[in-house]
């Protein structure tokens, strides 16, 4: 049996860092449930550094969080054509390039699910017209 794929977007990474943020008490309930390693992408950290910027080493903080616990296998010059598809498909959203990066991952990874607290994700599809499976903090509908 195959272990279902745990995909880390933004969101949780930042509220599970930040003790001030309102997600936190949920990131930190749902982290310690996860086992590692988690995937993610370049564009979570880039995304996490710059919101945790002014919290005391918050960036440090990514990146040693990012050094125990996750794994990074996307390959952007590999992805790009994949992931133009996409941006240019939720232009109207606008999908951002770390979303766009973990669609891609959700379809990579066929049995996956992407923690995230970005509502954006209950609109997204993967392969089209497939919707992605989430942990979320709340539901969407």
């Amino acid at each position: 049996m195959s272990r279902v794929q745990i995909l880390l977007d933004t969101g949780p990474l930042v509220a599970y860092l930040n003790a001030r943020d309102r997600h936190h008490e949920w990131a930190r309930e749902k982290f310690s449930t996860l086992e590692a390693p988690l995937i993610s992408c370049e564009a979570v950290l880039s995304e996490a550094c710059f919101l945790l910027r002014k919290t005391p080493a918050g960036p440090i903080a990514v990146l040693d969080f990012a050094a125990r616990v996750l794994s990074f296998p996307l390959r952007v010059e590999q992805e790009a054509p994949a992931l133009q598809r996409l941006m240019a498909r939720y232009q109207n959203q606008p999908m951002s390039f770390a979303d766009a990066c973990m669609v891609r991952l959700s379809e990579l990874y066929e049995d996956c699910v992407v923690v995230t607290i970005d509502g954006d994700f209950s609109v997204y599809r993967r392969q089209g017209r497939r919707t992605i499976p989430t942990i979320a903090p709340r539901s969407w509908t």
